[in-house]
């Protein structure tokens, strides 16, 4: 019987370390609740991607839960997003000619800062790359237009995981 208590007591102790009451959310962030997510920067020769871009990163926050989102006269904060490059890079060549490629890997990258809305200080700012990859077809340009969006949702996935983890 003193066993099994010393056992209890052991496993209480020891895996009461794996998890965090309360907020997890960096402490900068503590005092927000609510965030606004208006329409992205293009600083890119991509056309038309500003929305998408916005609406995919405002989708993650809201399946993300940690912050709700809200017109930027309401919010706690702003956050300001910039595409800054849309890239692909061959990954994988053809079997017969190594020149030609038949899946590319297409990175994106956003530049964010976040500003809080009373004080209108930063309160987290920097860069995002997201990737996804896509096989070649007749039409290249087809193909990567097409991948863009997934290649947007990493982004968002991981800008969302930031910004509610702090990593």
């Amino acid at each position: 019987m003193i066993l099994r208590g010393l056992l209890s007591a052991l496993c209480v102790m020891t895996l009461s370390g794996c998890y965090t009451l309360g907020d997890a959310r960096p402490a900068m962030m503590r005092g927000i609740s609510t965030m606004a997510v208006p329409v992205s920067k293009n600083l890119t020769l991509e056309p038309n991607v500003e929305a998408l871009l916005a609406d995919t990163i405002t989708k993650q926050l809201q399946t993300d839960g940690t912050y709700s989102i809200n017109y930027s006269d309401r919010s706690d904060a702003v956050l300001s997003t910039t595409l800054t490059e849309v890239r692909r890079a061959p990954a994988r060549s053809l079997r017969g000619n190594v020149i030609a490629t038949s899946e590319y890997v297409l990175f994106t990258t956003v530049q964010y800062d976040l500003v809080e809305s009373s004080t209108g200080r930063s309160l987290m700012s920097g860069n995002v790359t997201g990737q996804t990859s896509f096989f070649v077809t007749a039409d290249l340009q087809t193909d990567e237009q097409q991948a863009l969006p997934l290649a947007f949702a990493d982004t968002a996935n991981k800008l969302a995981s930031r910004l509610s983890e702090g990593f």
